[in-house]
């Protein structure tokens, strides 16, 4: 970001005198980004997890002096500050962002779709540069946040912009096309995603055309019947299959789309020599644990001023007190030095096609940025702590927007408690708690004292809930500050006597009950006595009361129903009967679905949060957080009569070629899913397994694909859903998930 204004200018936008001329170059609303704040404006924004308020103390702290705020009596004490206060902040943004976009008068192309906007604004990005000087949204950045950001990014020397808009709401489209001001636009399709907020398929619909309606021109697939209001309008003639659409299909689109809006400013003759060379782009910037305690961060894909700012910022908040190491594939310049001396990393390594020769770095967060090559792929496989070549991707952000989905469903008061146990399904539960601690999650739960044990070994400080704590942990769960959870009298009767022996009191537990599951939980005998020992004992207070269901996944339930009806009434026994508020909570992620009228004070939510509900109109509403990838290690063609694997349970009836996988049972692939029954996706085409699935490999069917050696397979992805692959093994994605090997890398993908 390059502005460059006085905050006597801001100031003034808000109506508001201000004695400060300093000169305001770029704005911030995340801390852990910031690395000199001298000359930025911090805006205090609040959200559903976090309120900026809280950190402007660590904002003064590095360096910044201007502030936008709703709330000023955070920073009375500080006699050097200058502060616009304002109703609302994000408004104040979107405000100051709208401000700066109506100064250009240049094209600037806004992409709205159901899927695809990101794809089709990479590439539609690649086609014009060279050409035309192109300021893009970064990444995913399409809220009104990402908006707003985004237009930020336009300077004197734009000459096109294209800004990525999504929406969730009816009415939110009017307020990111006032801010925007679109001459042009691209609009990708139409889609599931947030139907359920609108009457209709046509509401929807014409929510998103709202922001083309003063467009001069706009693309859009033949497939969609559009009335909008002025403008030309292109319908592009590739027609793309009605949804789902196949990825494959979904990417040929996107590239039709994105030449077509090309054409109105560079020439076919450029467009068709660029269109080969598109690349599927990179969506977040990939994180990865290495080898020494250094941890990666590979954004091998684009590297331009922009882009390098948004990742050296996103190094900033990641590195967590480490060193700061950035590799760049590009030859030094200008334009780059200027933005590396903005964030001064520790050392700087450029490379331009051969091997990088590189210190062996410890504990070190390392950024490689720039276009993807052979020798940059090497190079970072050789710093990764499990170089297998199976891995499992996980989207954060995905994550982080179904949360927000789940919390749609219920008043903004009711607070959150994350699910983490078991390998926090499979993703890594130090990783996935750190990411839910910092968005403000108000509880993580686990099943076990150990699990919460390497959460705070993690420094995750946040409030945890263990819910199957027993006699021989307890102590630990006191030394750890980890809240378990009581469900019979004895129990109760030994933690408090462990409280006792280490002199603490007033110690948070939490009380389950037996309302149906007939698993553990105090039942309703057992209440008097219950209330009777905790009013008796300082040593503990209750923080919560609940259960669970036994049928949330089935809507309309009358067993659930039952439930409900008998925890309200224990419940509300023991909050009469105890001189202090206590929360109390019952619904999983299915039971938010299905029953979200017993929302009470607190939901806890599990696999939902990684986009999977066996609702289908709500999973449409969700993200895919989770993918499983391998490589092909070597193809081979079998002649008639050849058999494969482990007891020769395949016979090759024809010649027919293999690729072997290294992806196997003690990675998660089961053996259910040998001979046939499941299978992977190589360039796009389903390749049927063949004989046993081995314990470290599979083997699968490649004839008639033109197979090589380091193919990219998908498992789980696009193609191939968790649930189908857990229908196939006759079980659930619980199991699948949590059957994922630790051996296997896990790459975060964030951004």
């Amino acid at each position: 970001m390059k502005l460059t204004y006085r905050y006597d200018q801001i100031a003034e936008l808000f109506g508001q005198e201000a004695v400060s001329d300093q000169p305001i170059y770029s704005v911030a609303y995340d801390t852990r980004r910031i690395f000199d704040g001298t000359h930025q404006l911090f805006f205090a924004l609040s959200g559903d997890t976090r309120n900026g308020h809280d950190y402007l103390h660590d904002a003064y702290k590095k360096g910044v002096r201007h502030f936008v705020v709703s709330n000023p009596e955070t920073l009375t004490n500080y006699n050097d500050v200058h502060v616009a206060v304002v109703p609302n902040t994000l408004d104040a943004l979107m405000q100051f962002a709208h401000w700066h976009r109506s100064k250009f008068s240049i094209p600037v192309i806004a992409i709205t779709g159901s899927y695809g906007k990101t794809t089709c604004k990479e590439w539609l990005s690649e086609l014009l540069e060279g050409e035309k000087h192109v300021t893009r949204s970064p990444k995913s950045f399409n809220s009104r946040l990402g908006v707003a950001l985004s237009l930020l990014e336009i300077t004197d020397q734009t000459e096109i912009a294209v800004i990525e808009a999504g929406i969730t709401h009816p009415g939110d489209m009017k307020i990111l096309k006032d801010m925007i001001l679109p001459t042009h636009g691209v609009f990708t399709g139409l889609g599931m995603a947030h139907r359920s907020h609108f009457t209709d398929e046509q509401e929807h619909l014409d929510e998103k055309l709202l922001l083309f309606a003063d467009c001069k021109l706009f693309v859009y697939p033949s497939s969609v019947s559009l009335k909008v209001p002025n403008g030309k309008k292109i319908s592009t003639e590739f027609e793309p299959d009605k949804e789902p659409v196949q990825h494959d299909r979904l990417l040929k689109r996107n590239e039709v789309l994105a030449a077509s809006m090309a054409r109105e400013f560079i020439g076919e003759e450029t467009i068709q020599l660029r269109l080969p060379w598109l690349e599927n782009p990179s969506m977040r910037l990939e994180v990865i644990d290495g080898v020494s305690g250094n941890v990666i961060i590979n954004d091998g894909y684009q590297l331009d001023a922009e882009s390098l700012q948004y990742a050296l910022q996103f190094q900033l908040a990641k590195s967590e007190g480490r060193s700061r190491v950035v590799v760049l594939n590009a030859q030094p310049s200008e334009e780059i030095d200027s933005v590396l001396k903005e964030f001064s990393p520790d050392h700087v390594h450029y490379f331009g096609g051969e091997q990088p020769s590189i210190p062996n770095y410890e504990n070190t967060c390392i950024l490689v940025k720039g276009k993807r090559s052979s020798e940059l792929g090497n190079w970072i496989s050789q710093l990764k702590q499990h170089p297998h070549q199976t891995f499992v991707q996980i989207d954060l952000t995905a994550i982080r927007d179904n949360i927000q989905s789940y919390r749609s469903r219920v008043p903004e008061s009711v607070r959150i408690l994350s699910m983490v146990k078991a390998y926090s399904y499979g993703s890594d539960a130090t990783k996935i708690g750190r990411f839910l601690a910092d968005l403000g999650i108000d509880y993580l739960g686990v099943a076990y004292t150990n699990e919460g044990i390497e959460l705070r070994n993690a420094a995750i400080s946040s409030p945890v809930l263990v819910m199957n704590a027993d006699s021989h942990t307890f102590r630990n769960c006191i030394l750890h500050q980890l809240e378990p959870a009581v469900y019979a009298l004895n129990q109760l009767e030994e933690f408090i006597r462990e409280c006792i022996l280490l002199g603490v009191s007033d110690y948070p537990i939490h009380i389950k009950l037996e309302t149906g599951m007939h698993r553990l939980g105090f039942e309703e005998k057992d209440i008097p006595e219950l209330i009777s020992k905790l009013n008796a004992q300082p040593e503990v207070r209750v923080q919560s009361v609940y259960s669970h269901l036994a049928e949330s996944d089935v809507p309309n339930s009358s067993y659930t129903d039952q439930q409900i009806e008998q925890f309200d009434r224990l419940s509300s026994l023991i909050l009469d009967g105890l001189p202090y508020s206590v929360m109390r909570h019952l619904l999983n992620s299915e039971g938010v679905v299905n029953y979200a009228y017993a929302y009470y004070d607190m939901i806890r939510l599990g696999i939902g949060m990684y986009g999977i509900s066996s609702q289908y109109s709500w999973k449409e509403q969700l993200k895919p957080s989770i993918s499983w990838h391998s490589e092909v290690s070597q193809v081979k063609v079998l002649q008639k009569g050849d058999t494969v694997g482990y007891n020769c349970a395949f016979v090759a009836e024809k010649e027919t070629t293999i690729a072997v996988i290294p992806v196997g049972y003690a990675d998660g692939f089961r053996r259910a899913l040998g001979n046939g029954r499941g299978g992977v996706y190589i360039k796009n085409s389903f390749c049927k397994t063949l004989g046993n699935v081995c314990m470290d490999m599979i083997m699968v069917d490649v004839s008639g694909i033109d197979a090589q050696p380091g193919d990219f397979v998908e498992i789980v992805g696009h193609q191939q859903s968790l649930e189908t692959i857990a229908s196939l093994c006759d079980t659930i994605p619980y199991e699948m998930l949590t059957g994922l090997s630790s051996r296997m890398q896990r790459i975060y993908l964030e951004g």
